[in-house]
């Protein structure tokens, strides 16, 4: 439901609209401080009165269940009756994506709506599908020099609109403030019975909006604290990075810590992918990890939450395990679309994407990310390992021991890529041996296969026992950890079996007959043909692997399977994809941004300024008004972190091996790690690393900067010279 909706009138006219009015001034703000949006207008109406308004609004950070906008009207040139209507509509659509208009958009039913007490309004709605009940309730309070003053209302409600009228007598030069503070619970909210009584009790003891504003500055200004990041050298950049942490912490914080919510792929201000949660969380945890970790852990219990759909999932198709779906909602089903439309051609195209498995893998990557870097082994003990060994078993079963080569083989999938979804002229969708999956698969079962010996022997039983896990399949994963098949050629690793007899695509033909061709599949298909017929990808497929593991990583990895890994195999491979991929997903800017840090700062920091000007500048034409992408801001801060400051973990010490590129002077930023929060400045010629006192548990950080190993005592600073 909308809480927003207050309304003016002057002198009995119709409510005032900007389009009708003689705009005079206009000023419309977002402190990213605080989230705090504000708009100052002065308008003229049809009869000459010009008026002020300030408008000011915020979701409360300190009380998830409160949000607060309040009006400043000041009369400039005139005297007389006014009146604001405010309101709670139920009758919302979503209509926010102009592709999805012609679908099904109406997704609340009416419940009930009562004026329960003089000033507050409420209204009780249900969601069509999953049978939510959502409670809203609005106090609206007038003040006159900081008092509230009792002022004539009127009421008037259906079952899905309550509106009240405030009847006003305004006086020249003197402002009169209108402030609504409402409060929303749903029938998930623990504690809460009656939604709409819930909702009124809550926001009729609510506080005022200057208190509640103070207080929701007081847990920003933590955040940042924890959160901020700098940038020497480089202010728009400084200033990208900053709305991208504003938008993180409003999608994920200490408030969805406790909730059973994942990470919707373009956060919560947007209707694309309809909230779905994808394989982006990938690029999302590492920034919250090392600030946030508790709201890591809450995000990763969405999906431990729903092992058993992705267990009949894997069931349905013949598979043990977990198979987690591509595209996850609240019930944890797959629900990819298997249609979709081609813009350019005005053409319903047959979807494929839900044979991109490689989430599986991604969720198992994210549970050992954070066990790494938290040392939350409570969290491995009692979820974590059933999650990575779930996922262990269902690539087992997925896999094929071929004979001839003796080695496994994965067929009928999709990489990243996402361009390449079954071969050219096939009837079968999918692919054989994606050696991103391949070699991804090959490092789980290493993992899994020596996970329980990480359990005291209790709890190792207990998982074995829940998961009704057998010796053999513990043989089998140290097996294809030695034996996964991976393809090559010309000495580079191939995106899957048979990508080299691709064709090659006339990409400066390309580029000049349509400039942009970012979305090659839509072009490829709407002149009838396809992109599986060629070397080319959407977005990084084998280049995520040197995204997500280091060079010695990879290369134990990649020997284990008995295959050459050479000191220029990176750079290479890079290189080769890096000539062949459009960038379709804003996500790939990232991947090859990173990646390139090592070789080529330069030209890294040329992507990353692509990457963190995507959303702001809307590269993709018409996407960030369908809402912001999650992976991708989240990625930006990733970047300066485990790429420029050169940052990872390792038995239990923090590396630090910076790659700075030439148009920045340095970056700064907050952490925390092993419970100990941390300030690490990087500098041309020096890092430093200051151990912030003020936790109870703090502990010493074992710290290598460039191959010297120092411990920061708690409390103290290290610097280290990179001279």
């Amino acid at each position: 439901p909308n809480w927003l909706p207050l309304k003016l009138r002057i002198g009995g006219a119709e409510v005032l609209r900007l389009a009708e009015l003689e705009l005079l001034d206009y000023h419309h703000e977002l402190d990213l401080r605080t989230a705090l949006l504000t708009r100052r207008l002065r308008f003229r109406d049809k009869e000459g009165r010009e008026t002020a308004l300030v408008s000011r609004r915020f979701v409360s950070m300190t009380s998830m269940h409160h949000a607060y906008l309040e009006w400043t009207l000041t009369p400039l040139n005139w005297s007389g009756e006014a009146e604001v209507v405010t309101a709670l509509d139920g009758r919302v659509v979503n209509g926010g994506v102009p592709r999805y208009r012609q679908l099904e958009s109406d997704h609340l039913r009416p419940g009930s709506t009562m004026v329960p007490e003089p000033a507050v309004l409420a209204l009780k709605s249900v969601t069509r599908q999953s049978e939510v009940i959502v409670g809203v309730a609005a106090r609206t309070l007038v003040r006159v020099d900081g008092r509230e003053v009792d002022v004539p209302r009127s009421d008037f409600g259906t079952t899905d609109y309550v509106q009240q009228t405030l009847h006003l007598d305004l006086e020249r030069g003197v402002p009169v403030t209108i402030e609504k503070a409402v409060s929303m619970f749903t029938s998930r909210d623990p504690a809460t019975g009656d939604t709409i009584v819930r909702a009124h009790r809550s926001v009729a003891r609510s506080r005022s909006f200057e208190a509640a504003y103070d207080h929701h500055s007081a847990s920003w200004a933590r955040l940042w604290r924890a959160c901020d990041m700098r940038v020497f050298g480089d202010d728009e950049a400084q200033h990208l990075l900053r709305i991208h942490i504003c938008h993180i912490l409003q999608t994920c914080s200490h408030n969805t810590a406790d909730l059973d919510a994942g990470v919707p792929a373009r956060g919560i201000n947007g209707e694309a992918y309809r909230g779905h949660v994808f394989w982006d969380e990938l690029f999302v945890y590492p920034f919250l990890t090392f600030r946030t970790p508790d709201v890591t852990r809450g995000l990763l219990m969405y999906r431990y939450r729903r092992v058993a759909e992705a267990r009949s999932a894997a069931k349905a198709v013949g598979y043990e395990g977990f198979m987690f779906p591509w595209q996850s909602a609240s019930l944890g089903t797959e629900e990819t679309q298997e249609l979709h439309l081609n813009p350019m051609s005005g053409r319903w195209d047959e979807d494929l994407s839900h044979n991109q498995r490689h989430v599986s893998a991604a969720i198992f990557y994210n549970v050992w990310q954070y066990v790494t870097l938290t040392e939350d082994t409570m969290f491995l003990e009692y979820r974590g390992a059933v999650l990575m060994l779930g996922i262990a078993r269902f690539w087992a079963s997925i896999a094929h021991y071929s004979p001839e080569r003796d080695r496994y083989e994965i067929h009928g999938v999709m990489g990243p890529d996402e361009y390449h979804e079954k071969y050219p002229g096939a009837s079968e969708s999918g692919l054989r041996n994606n050696a991103y999956t391949n070699i991804f698969v090959a490092w789980i079962c290493d993992i899994a296969a020596h996970l329980l010996e990480l359990l005291p022997e209790p709890r190792a039983k207990s998982v074995r026992a829940q998961l009704e896990l057998r010796d053999e399949e513990i043989v089998r994963w140290k097996d294809m950890s030695r034996k996964m098949f991976v393809p090559f050629h010309d000495g580079i690793i191939s995106q899957f079996e048979g990508y080299e007899d691709l064709e090659e695509l006339d990409w400066d033909g390309y580029r000049a007959k349509y400039g942009d061709i970012q979305r090659l599949d839509r072009i490829l298909k709407a002149e009838g043909d396809t992109p599986d017929r060629y070397k080319l990808a959407k977005q990084a497929d084998v280049v995520m692997l040197f995204f997500l593991f280091s060079d010695p990583e990879l290369k134990r990895v990649v020997e284990r399977l008995g295959y050459e890994f050479a000191d220029d195999s990176a750079e290479r491979t890079i290189e080769y994809y890096d000539r062949r991929t459009s960038h379709g997903s804003t996500l790939s800017y990232i991947t090859h941004a990173g990646v390139l840090a090592r070789f080529d700062p330069d030209a890294s920091w040329d992507r990353f300024k692509v990457a963190l000007g995507s959303d702001v500048n809307d590269i993709q034409g018409g996407t960030t008004r369908e809402g912001i992408h999650m992976g991708v801001m989240s990625g930006t801060v990733d970047l300066i972190q485990r790429f420029y400051a050169g940052m990872r973990v390792s038995d239990g010490m923090l590396l630090l091996d910076p790659n700075l590129p030439a148009a920045v002077d340095g970056f700064a930023f907050n952490m925390t790690y092993l419970r100990s929060p941390l300030t690490v400045t990087i500098m041309r010629d020096r890092v430093t690393v200051k151990h912030r006192d003020g936790v109870i548990d703090s502990v010493p950080v074992r710290v290598r900067v460039a191959g010297e190993e120092r411990m920061v005592q708690v409390g103290g600073e290290e610097t280290f010279s990179l001279a």
